[in-house]
């Protein structure tokens, strides 16, 4: 059974001691295991930032188009967010959602496709994620269009920008805002944007836009990839932001799911530390939701005190796993922590 996705008005609870439905039922309910981390790990992030602390968020999997925006802008709103580090695929498929919502079809039983259903698929231009297909044409292709003239625009600058910098111009044009599909307050990156909000991006080439910006190059569309700056300029700006921020501050790591953009981020740290000999601080809280568990030579699924011996976290760090599906917690915690 297929569906399309409806757009919804964007509705926050209410917020102060007396209107904080959500917060008050995680406090009554998860007590023990993966639930009390959830709360745990919520209170120690409020405090963080109450106490003057910045956060890096990493995002991996497919969260953008699971829609975190819903949460995660308002956090980025509310000054609980301070930098991001994700994968290409996040960056723009939160875009992707924004503008082509009403396209967006979704597979209630997903689990029971057949190959062949899945070449229907394929035939239709719908590209699955789980249980949600992203519509090529009204996302990838037209996003294509507008993301392709501010790189040719950068190219005749003689510019060189990262990812998230391409697509803050993008955001910003009429042409773009004028058609969404969602309100814009549900968009992360929209967020991002408006605050202006550092974001790093490993391994850029690895999503639709990069596979389209090479297959560019190698057509001689665009006269090379040196307009877009690499994953290894964005590791040195990284480091120089969290040299001049922390400081000042101390800085904490919240991890979303695993993989490259988690791991890029943390190890900023070690390298500061080890191989410039910077005495640079080390990660001052440290959460991870993830559904790796733990298990023989996986760094996704490894425990936090495994990060002791590569420098990045203290013996005094406060650390938290929860072993769980990062569509349902990071919601509750990001509304815990916004005391919804």
């Amino acid at each position: 059974m297929t569906t399309s996705l409806k757009p919804r008005k964007a509705i926050l609870p209410k917020q102060g001691k007396a209107g904080r439905p959500i917060s008050a039922f995680i406090e009554h309910h998860f007590r023990h295991f993966n639930a009390a981390s959830v709360v745990d790990a919520a209170r120690a992030y409020g405090k963080h930032v109450d106490d003057g602390g910045l956060m890096m968020v990493t995002i991996a999997g497919a969260m953008s188009t699971g829609e975190l925006g819903l949460s995660l802008a308002e956090m980025i709103r509310n000054g609980k967010v301070h930098a991001i580090c994700c994968t290409g695929a996040n960056l723009e498929e939160d875009i992707f959602n924004l503008i082509a919502h009403k396209s967006y079809v979704r597979i209630q039983q997903y689990r029971d496709l057949t190959p062949e259903e899945e070449q229907g698929l394929l035939e239709r231009h719908l590209n699955r994620v789980t249980d949600t297909c992203i519509p090529e044409t009204e996302a990838m292709r037209r996003i294509e269009r507008l993301v392709a003239e501010e790189w040719r625009g950068a190219e005749r600058s003689k510019e060189r920008c990262f990812p998230h910098e391409i697509l803050y111009r993008v955001l910003k044009r009429t042409e773009l805002i004028k058609n969404a599909q969602i309100p814009t307050s549900d968009s992360w990156l929209y967020a991002a944007m408006e605050h202006n909000l550092p974001i790093f991006v490993p391994g850029w080439e690895d999503s639709t836009l990069g596979n389209m910006y090479v297959a560019g190059c190698l057509t001689g569309e665009f006269r090379s990839a040196y307009t877009v700056r690499s994953g290894l300029e964005a590791m040195m700006s990284l480091a120089e932001w969290y040299k001049g921020k922390s400081s000042d501050h101390p800085i904490g790591f919240f991890q979303i799911g695993g993989g490259i953009a988690g791991d890029f981020a943390i190890c900023v740290v070690p390298m500061l530390r080890q191989d410039l000999r910077q005495d640079v601080p080390l990660w001052q809280y440290f959460c991870q939701i993830s559904d790796s568990t733990t298990s023989y030579g996986s760094y996704s699924g490894a425990s936090p005190n495994e990060k002791i011996t590569w420098e990045k976290l203290s013996v005094s760090t406060p650390k938290y796993i929860i072993e769980s599906d990062a569509t349902i917690v990071a919601p509750l915690l990001f509304a815990h922590v916004l005391g919804w």
